[in-house]
Formats: C-alpha cells, sequence, structure tokens
C-alpha cells in the first residue's frame, strides 16, 4: 500500500468517480445531455470513406462517453431520415464545472456545434460539404470522396475557414473554444428537429462496445476512424493516421512540474536594515514552491509504481480487452484528478498575498462579526 501523498489522492479519486452513474450511448438525444469532470481528448485526423452510394450524407466522428470513459464514435455515411434535412453534429460544451454534451440533430439548416472544426465540410460553422437543389443532394467534391460511385449531382467550392483550425473538440473552459452561436444558428435551436436515426443509435451503440476505441486504449489514435456505413465496422473502414493531441493515460504521460520561477524583488522604500532572522518574501516562495515541487514528483512517482504494477498483474492474469480498458479507465481518472490537484495547488501558492493595509477611518473593530457573503457567491474549494 502507498504510503505517501498520493495513497489519499488515488482513495479521494476512486470515491469521487465511483460513485458516477455512467450513461449508456443512448442516453441523449437532442439538447443537453450528461456531464462529464474532464475535458474530451482531441480530434483524432483520419481520411473520410469512400460514400457507398447517392443519397448519403457523411456525420463526422467525435467522443462520447461510456463506461470506459471517452470513446470514439467513427465517422459514417448515413442516410438523412427525410429529402431536405442537414446534420447538425453534436458537441462537448463546458457549462459551471462541468463538460456538457449536447446531441446533434437534423434540420433544414445547420445550427451551432460548438466552433469545432470536424472537417468533411464542417469547419466550425454550418456546413459546406452539399446542398440539397430540388429534393436531390449535391456533393462538394472538394471535402468528400465521391470518387468511387458515379454521381452527377456534385460541383466544386473551397471552404474558406476563417478560424485557427485545431483538434480541439470542446468549446467553453479551460482550453477550449471560444465559439458564439450567430443569430441564425440560435433561430435554428428553436425550430423543429429530428433526433439521431435508429442507424445512426447503433452506430454508437456497436462503438461503445468496442474496447479498441474507448481513448485510454488507443491514445487518442482509434483503429476504426470512420466507416462506409454505419454499424458496419469491417469492410470499407478507416483508421486514424494519427491522434490530435496526447491523452494522459498514465502518470508517465504527465509533463515534468514547473521549476520555481524567480520572483522580482519589489523596489525597496523603507532604507532601515532588514531584519537578519527573517528571509526575503521570494527566497521563501521559491523554498516553498522547490518544496511543494518536490512532494509533486513523488507522488507522481507513486502513482506510476502502482499503474505499472497494475500492468503486470493484469497480464500475469491474461486479462481480456474489456478488462484492460476498464484499467485504463481508471488510469486515466487517477491520472488526469492527480494533474488537476496538482497545478490547484502551484497556482493558489504563487497566487499573490493581499497586503495588510491600516484600516480605514471609521472601520468596524478588529472583533466586529464580518458581513455575510452574498447568497449567490458560489463555495471556492
Amino acid at each position: 500500500m502507498l504510503k505517501t501523498a498520493a495513497a489519499t489522492l488515488l482513495i479521494v479519486a476512486s470515491v469521487t468517480f465511483g460513485a458516477l452513474s455512467f450513461p449508456t450511448p443512448a442516453s441523449a438525444q437532442i439538447g443537453i445531455g450528461f456531464s462529464i469532470t474532464f475535458a474530451p481528448p482531441p480530434l483524432p485526423v483520419y481520411e473520410q470513406p469512400p460514400i457507398p452510394a447517392p443519397g448519403y450524407i457523411f456525420i463526422p466522428g467525435y467522443w462520447y462517453y461510456g463506461p470506459y470513459g471517452y470513446y470514439w464514435v467513427p465517422g459514417t455515411w448515413v442516410e438523412p431520415p427525410e429529402v431536405g434535412l442537414l446534420w447538425t453534429p453534436g458537441y462537448w460544451g463546458w457549462s459551471d464545472g462541468f463538460f456538457v454534451w449536447n446531441a446533434g440533430y437534423w434540420a433544414p439548416e445547420v445550427g451551432f456545434y460548438g466552433g469545432v472544426v470536424y472537417g468533411f465540410g464542417y469547419p466550425g460553422h454550418g456546413y459546406e460539404g452539399g446542398e440539397w437543389r430540388e429534393n436531390r443532394f449535391w456533393y462538394n467534391r472538394e471535402v468528400n470522396n465521391v470518387t468511387n460511385v458515379h454521381i452527377e449531382n456534385v460541383y466544386s467550392r473551397t471552404v474558406v475557414n476563417n478560424v485557427t483550425v485545431t483538434n480541439i473538440s470542446y468549446v467553453g473552459g479551460p482550453g477550449g473554444l471560444s465559439a458564439q452561436p450567430t443569430a441564425q444558428e440560435q433561430r435554428v435551436a428553436h425550430q423543429h428537429h429530428v433526433a439521431a436515426t435508429p442507424a445512426q443509435l447503433q452506430h454508437r451503440e456497436t462503438a461503445a462496445s468496442r474496447p479498441e476505441l474507448v481513448a485510454s486504449m488507443n491514445h487518442g489514435k482509434p483503429p476504426i476512424a470512420a466507416t462506409s456505413k454505419p454499424n458496419n465496422f469491417q469492410s470499407h473502414a478507416v483508421a486514424a493516421t494519427r491522434a490530435g493531441g496526447p491523452v494522459m493515460v498514465h502518470a508517465t504521460d504527465l509533463p515534468k512540474p514547473e521549476a520555481p520561477r524567480a520572483e522580482t524583488p519589489p523596489h525597496a522604500t523603507n532604507t532601515a536594515a532588514p531584519r537578519p532572522a527573517a528571509p526575503p518574501p521570494e527566497a521563501e516562495s521559491q523554498r516553498q514552491q522547490a518544496e511543494l515541487q518536490t512532494r509533486h514528483n513523488q507522488e507522481r512517482e507513486s502513482l506510476a509504481q502502482m499503474q505499472e504494477r497494475d500492468h503486470a498483474y493484469m497480464s500475469q492474469q491474461n486479462a481480456n480487452q474489456r478488462q484492460m480498458a476498464t484499467m485504463e479507465h481508471q488510469h486515466r481518472q487517477q491520472t488526469q484528478f492527480l494533474e488537476q490537484r496538482q497545478a490547484n495547488e502551484m497556482q493558489n501558492l504563487r497566487a499573490p498575498q493581499p497586503p495588510h493595509a491600516a484600516p480605514p477611518p471609521h472601520a468596524a473593530p478588529p472583533h466586529a462579526t464580518p458581513p455575510a457573503a452574498p447568497r449567490n457567491e458560489p463555495n471556492r474549494h
């Protein structure tokens, strides 16, 4: 058993995450679904599979959440439920400290999807992959792979994107996109929507049952990134060429803690000799940061050793993919929890302390009861 501060951390993490009720793949349709405490991984880089037949519209892949954490739902070609409808992709958004899933939907126009650059005609706002003309869908050959099927209703239009293309998969919050819905997208949000088709839901449920699509197993590079048809993961499947960014699963994946930064001493205004027993404030701050960094390194090493023992044990037991996915999900939770707590501790230590100012005239005496905090003020731990 670990006897360092990391042991306490892992116990807290187990209690915290064990209390979560993991949603089923079909738990969210239109609007807000469920919320998670950690951000989804970056979008992987992959090629679009060939269109299976005329009349299909490509639905980009996305990260969803299941019993083993975030897993990849491969992009696929889907038949729209009605003529004239377009797909608005779902997206993750930051809200009150949680990542909330906003489900996609079919509508005559494309609404807001968080500014996430899904590619293949979805540049963050709107849709440039095709359009309806007289009950026929016309494909933009610049962003669609329609070369294998004889389709006459095609055109060429370059997609112009005025925003920086990233692989970030969520909007708002730390490190997220800063997109805001336009007036037109807000209007679309209040129009009549059609939910994801049964084929789309079955496609997502099948993805949830495949451990190799879990982010902690594939490290953000799913072996099946897109398919030609929903729920068909065998033929014409496309693997991701690379991960869109790092996915921290183990303590060894974490970047090294920052070294204590030197503090610039303030200009002295008092010519009196300093007290010899009191070290300069900047030196004391650097000492505290160095001690905290040492403790953080010890916690990371302890967690890494524990995770290595888990791997060795599961290897001896000849664990299957589902057991490995469960273990890796727990490892990622432990790692993310540790990273978040350590970052908060270092930030709190580096925060400037307010100076002790003299009380203003007519100030309340020291023994007076302070005024109550506003009711709407949230607790800040």
